[in-house]
């Protein structure tokens, strides 16, 4: 019997900036993604949520979706990692993702704009059937 080929993960190169909620940063309800989740009380860097540029939604002719996985690399040791896609950055922007961290950590040294970041793709996990 043949063996598969492991899924094919998308990979593209993006700019990245940092963005924590509030009103200056987001629309008048800064703690509700567009996605329609809520943005913790308590959230930071760790929580790993990203809002991506239009132009990598699915809804406008890209790659990814609300809730799709994807692997971050190429910002720092702290940022990098697997973050969720919750939100949507303003139509100004393109190519680019915004990095879910709080106030007190961007004063902290987190704020930035990082480019020929990697953003790919991370396989959906196929649920497995269990006997019940």
């Amino acid at each position: 019997m043949p063996l598969k080929k492991a899924p094919k993960t998308l990979s593209y190169t993006v700019t990245a900036t940092t963005y924590w909620p509030e009103t200056g940063q987001t629309d008048d309800n800064p703690m509700e993604t567009a996605d329609g989740s809520i943005i913790p009380t308590r959230h930071s860097s760790k929580t790993r949520w990203l809002a991506v540029s239009r132009d990598l939604l699915d809804k406008w002719g890209g790659p990814f979706n609300y809730g799709d996985k994807v692997r971050v690399s190429g910002i720092s040791d702290a940022l990098d990692g697997v973050y969720i896609i919750h939100d949507t950055m303003n139509r100004r922007h393109r190519h680019c993702v915004d990095v879910l961290v709080n106030e007190r950590e961007c004063k902290n040294g987190l704020e930035g704009r990082w480019p020929s970041i990697k953003l790919s793709k991370l396989p959906a996990i196929e649920p497995t059937w269990q006997a019940g």
